[in-house]
């Protein structure tokens, strides 16, 4: 009988959770950097360009790729003949775990887990609870897989019960659209089919993890029915022309991935979950020997890419007025300097309720010709001024838009993702303008952040109001003061250039 040891356990599982918080897996970084050299589209290509610099850079510093550090999902395959020395259970010490990682006062992780969902949403301050699986099977040893979901592309996972003789390829297309740019492409789709609902879902997330090899089977073939579907879907996915962070382009999907279970006659369950650009999971066997060993990749498996910033356009945001911003194009590059606040949906709740009262806002929040920023950043550890700071997904700021817009003076805000036809069309209406960092690049973009303070509802954590002074900041014009959006010109036009799907005229 094979022991397993509490703290083999224990130390195996917080020390993947901090692997995969700073080093991407190399097949994601060779598949990366194969659509960066063939991608055509200017702002895409810029946008790829600072993930593979990103992930470059928090290899080398071991900090979080992205600000968004997950939700802990574990699954266990535990062999019957496996025994354990340990005092607590399973699941604690997976918490356990969990805690230990997301502390680590050399690389603290963001703490984004919420108790009381439908409540208080309270933060549990270290990550815990994880969402864990567990199965019982043959064997002496125990198989872990592991991811750290972020919550932007979690977010746009979908769920269909289909009838037997529906399209999983027609669905898949007319789905994938909807989900817009926030689960930061491009990535992988996950697809689970059969089961029941819950089943499904959970091949889907499971299928998340599989490594990505969709040009090896391009080259080699498909062998069975879910091959051939993986190879109309992948192909026919990237002619939508969605493109990286919804820009347009050659590349959305870098593989899809999809797994199966026998389902009922009268029933066809089909899930489906995207991973973003900040994929991170591990895979490891602990056989009783001590605990895992995950052998860190080599700084050259990273390409050497510089940023195109050379056609990009540099504006101290202090100095801004209303005419200035009126010359900004969808897909502008700029790099802005200067001040601006911070703020996301917990804060934006409380500023709404303010001025709803007719309150003042907190000391120090003064959004008049500001710019706001949609960011719940990293802690800092040793130096840093403030630890990776990479946008969050605009849409779910989009039901507070027009108050702020209309009572505070606001000047433009910086998100990720495309904004909702009622956020866009506030946006004309006090011509503001909306801007978009990359996802997937949040050590990049924390590295032009100067300085930084918090200045209002420090209970919130990662969700307090932060000062932000920033230089030479990346970001790109989604939506200009005309309401033109980049989200929902440049995937049409790609689309159109790619030829293989027609393109609708409305």
């Amino acid at each position: 009988m094979t022991t397993i040891r509490q703290d083999d356990f224990i130390q195996s599982i917080a020390d993947a959770l901090q692997y995969i918080s700073y080093y991407h897996p190399k097949d994601f970084i060779d598949a990366l950097f194969a659509a960066y050299q063939k991608e055509q589209s200017p702002a895409a290509k810029d946008a790829m360009a600072q993930i593979l610099i990103n992930s470059r850079l928090c290899a080398e510093g071991r900090r979080p790729i992205c600000q968004d550090t997950g939700i802990v999902t574990v699954f266990l395959t535990i062999g019957m003949e496996v025994g354990w020395d340990a005092e607590l259970g399973v699941s604690e010490m997976v918490n356990e775990a969990v805690r230990r990682a997301y502390l680590q006062p050399d690389n603290v992780l963001r703490a984004s887990i919420l108790s009381d969902p439908a409540g208080k949403r309270i933060n549990t301050k270290d990550n815990t609870p994880a969402v864990i699986h567990m199965e019982v099977v043959p064997g002496d040893k125990v198989e872990v897989e592991l991811a750290a979901k972020g919550g932007g592309s979690e977010a746009k996972s979908k769920f269909v019960m289909l009838n037997p003789s529906d399209s999983i390829v027609d669905w898949v297309m007319k789905t994938v659209p909807t989900m817009g740019a926030g689960w930061c492409p491009p990535g992988i789709l996950g697809i689970g089919i059969g089961g029941t609902a819950e089943k499904a879902m959970l091949l889907a997330k499971q299928a998340c993890m599989g490594s990505i090899d969709i040009q090896d089977l391009i080259a080699r073939g498909p062998d069975n029915a879910l091959e051939e579907l993986r190879l109309e879907l992948y192909e026919k996915v990237n002619a939508l022309g969605i493109g990286a962070q919804g820009l347009g382009g050659l590349t959305t999907v870098l593989d899809i991935k999809i797994l199966d279970y026998p389902t009922h006659a009268a029933n066809k369950p089909v899930a489906m979950i995207p991973n973003c650009a900040a994929t991170r999971h591990a895979h490891f066997v602990l056989d009783g020997s001590g605990p895992a060993l995950l052998t860190p990749p080599k700084l050259a498996d990273w390409p050497r890419i510089s940023q195109a910033d050379g056609n990009a356009r540099r504006v101290n945001i202090d100095l801004l007025t209303e005419q200035d911003i009126a010359a900004w194009k969808p897909g502008e590059a700029l790099l802005i300097s200067g001040s601006l606040l911070t703020g996301r949906d917990a804060a934006h709740k409380r500023i709404v309720d303010l001025l709803t009262k007719g309150e003042p806002l907190p000391d120090g929040v003064d959004f008049n010709n500001k710019f706001i920023y949609y960011v719940g950043p990293v802690d800092p550890v040793r130096d840093e001024v403030v630890g990776p700071a990479g946008p969050t997904t605009a849409t779910r700021m989009d039901s507070f838009t027009e108050m702020v817009l209309d009572k505070t003076g606001l000047l433009g805000m910086i998100g990720k993702a495309e904004r909702g036809p009622a956020a866009v069309e506030a946006i004309k209406k006090h011509q503001s303008v909306y801007l978009i960092a990359v996802g997937g690049a949040a050590y990049l973009v924390s590295k032009a952040i100067r300085k930084a303070r918090i200045v209002a509802f420090p209970d919130l954590g990662m969700e307090a109001i932060h000062e932000f002074v920033v230089e030479d900041m990346p970001v790109t014009v989604a939506v200009d003061s005309r309401g033109d959006s980049i989200h929902n010109t440049a995937p049409k036009l790609w689309q159109a250039k790619i030829g293989k799907i027609p393109v609708t005229v409305e």
